[in-house]
């Protein structure tokens, strides 16, 4: 991997994440347009008094119900979502319609305003099954959360992405199709029910190496310089460390060394003397990182010091958006709509200044 040059870079996984906090899938390919990979985040599970958008941070065991699109070109809805969950949780696996018709739409309860992190709001109808299954999809939800929650689809209202430090036009305006940045040009985008911008991408090296400084900390004792506080020394002398904690779209590999996605302005997929402007990356900031990737994917069990603690120790300082937060993986948007495939080639049109994303 070491020996890789920066033009050998290649896609290693896609990752689609259907329901907001859920758990994800890879797949060998994937449609994308402006707003992210296809069906990535389009669903969300909110609280059904408060109609707050309720995530893994706040209920751990999310990361065990299994989303999975089910796609039927003869279908007039194209196809499914389909929903499971762990088989110890007593809930029924339920469908609804991946791309439900106006006539079917018509008949499902809009929710005007779903709030996320008390600053976005997104729209969304309140998921129906088409069969005759005695439970809604939301009371199987219910049943699972412990609590009144409903499944909504997100709604037709376009959602903004934020500003950011190096693109802080990136808002939407009515009046604006792009944003420029020095000589660099990208569409404006929306968004769905994602955090804050429609695509997550993270490199292997970079994961490698937060693995590394865990098990170097799982070796110190208290006192001692890099011992982090609440970490299971015993489990993280071996254990592994999951690239699905992070939750990223498209993960890249031959880099050679850690976190060089940093400093990447613009990544294309293929050739840049030849690729189009859809197959562009504009990677606008770094992902300032909260606890979410503390749940173990598998278990649903939240740790108490890695990967957060650790990345505290030496990941900060990276975004000047957000200078205390530690920082892993970066945000990007597409330059159109296009196909993106595990072992497609990534190469650096345009660097980053210092400090890079």
């Amino acid at each position: 991997m070491a020996s890789r040059k920066i033009n050998e870079v290649r896609v290693s996984k896609i990752l689609i994440h259907p329901i907001k906090s859920c758990r994800g899938t890879a797949v060998s390919e994937a449609r994308y347009t402006t707003e992210g990979l296809e069906n990535d985040r389009r669903w969300c599970v909110i609280d059904a008094k408060t109609n707050t958008i309720v995530t893994a941070r706040e209920v751990p065991t999310m990361v065990l119900v299994t989303p999975h699109i089910k796609s039927d070109p003869s279908s007039p809805y194209g196809g499914q979502l389909v929903v499971t969950f762990p088989e110890e949780s007593g809930c029924e696996t339920f469908t609804v319609p991946l791309n439900p018709t106006a006539d079917v739409r018509r008949k499902w309860k809009v929710i005007d305003r779903c709030s996320l992190f008390d600053e976005a709001f997104i729209d969304g109808y309140v998921c129906e099954s088409l069969s005759s299954s005695p439970s809604s999809p939301s009371a199987t939800m219910s049943q699972y959360f412990g609590r009144a929650v409903l499944l909504v689809m997100k709604g037709p209202k376009p959602r903004s992405c934020p500003p950011t430090h190096a693109y802080p036009e990136l808002k939407r305006r009515p009046s604006s199709r792009c944003v420029f940045l020095d000589r660099t040009m990208i569409p404006v985008s929306t968004v769905s029910c994602s955090g804050w911008l429609p695509a997550l991408l993270a490199s292997e090296e970079s994961l490698a190496h937060v693995a590394q400084r865990v098990r170097q900390a799982a070796q110190k004792s208290k006192g001692e310089e890099g011992w982090v506080g609440g970490l299971e020394t015993q489990r993280w002398r071996t254990g592994q460390l999951a690239i699905e904690r992070f939750r990223p779209n498209i993960v890249v590999v031959g880099a050679g060394e850690p976190f060089v996605e940093d400093m990447w302005r613009e990544a294309v997929l293929g050739d840049p003397a030849t690729a189009s402007s859809a197959r562009t990356l504009t990677l606008v900031s770094k992902c300032a990182r909260c606890l979410l990737p503390n749940v173990d994917t598998q278990t649903g069990v939240r740790d108490a010091a890695v990967p957060y603690k650790v990345l505290m120790k030496f990941r900060t300082g990276k975004d000047p958006a957000r200078l205390n937060k530690a920082c892993f993986g970066c945000n990007a948007m597409f330059g159109g709509d296009g196909v993106v495939r595990v072992g497609d080639r990534i190469s650096v049109k345009t660097w980053a200044g210092a400090g890079g994303v």
